[in-house]
């Protein structure tokens, strides 16, 4: 039997829908903390759980290199589900609700970035990280869908898409992400390469 059209469609006009309809003055707030934590060699760290973990590894690599394709040039950007040994350690050791936050607590300092993915916002190391972050005065952000979930308010800033479909989401993030890059890359000029670098 070959395949319909009708899902592919549906699919296109749902998430065209959201693009359409969103006030994308909501992302400036994180393309500006990005571009701040580029010019002061802060770090980015990132975290998600399954398709939003491997956008979370996807966008460490992006904002390392492509933002500027030029080596040493790159944001300190980490993903904290990229170390499947860290992963398995902590989740053996101390809970799967603190891989993220445990590397966190080591890894950041006052001041660096942590940007999470969410579908439901309700994931327990997703919440942890979040605390953690306050905790550390991190600044955090937090990309999700369907209703928020307990992420909305604990996160400094919340890029919230209020869609009830976990793939859309997950594009969302990207698509959000992904608009960040490219505006940071027009200003890449604005960031000085360390001499080492050149």
């Amino acid at each position: 039997m070959a395949a319909s059209i009708d899902t592919f469609e549906s699919y296109a006009s749902r998430l065209g829908a959201v693009l359409r309809d969103t006030d994308w003055n909501a992302i400036t707030p994180l393309a500006d903390a990005m571009m701040a934590c580029w010019k002061d060699r802060r770090q980015l760290f990132l975290a998600g759980n399954g398709g939003s973990a491997g956008n979370a590894n996807h966008l460490a690599n992006d904002f390392l290199y492509p933002v500027s394709k030029v080596i040493g040039s790159g944001i300190r950007a980490h993903a904290l589900s990229a170390n499947a040994a860290t992963l398995t350690c902590l989740a053996n050791d101390e809970g799967y609700d603190k891989v993220f936050a445990a590397q966190l607590a080591v890894l950041a300092n006052p001041r660096d970035l942590l940007v999470v993915f969410s579908g439901s916002g309700n994931s327990p190391n997703i919440l942890a990280v979040l605390e953690e972050a306050r905790k550390m005065s991190v600044e955090s952000f937090a990309i999700l869908g369907f209703d928020g979930g307990k992420a909305l308010a604990l996160a400094d800033h919340a890029i919230h898409f209020p869609v009830d479909d976990m793939q859309i989401s997950e594009d969302l993030q990207m698509i959000v992400c992904n608009m960040v890059l490219q505006h940071l890359y027009t200003r890449r000029h604005e960031v000085a390469v360390r001499p080492e670098a050149e």
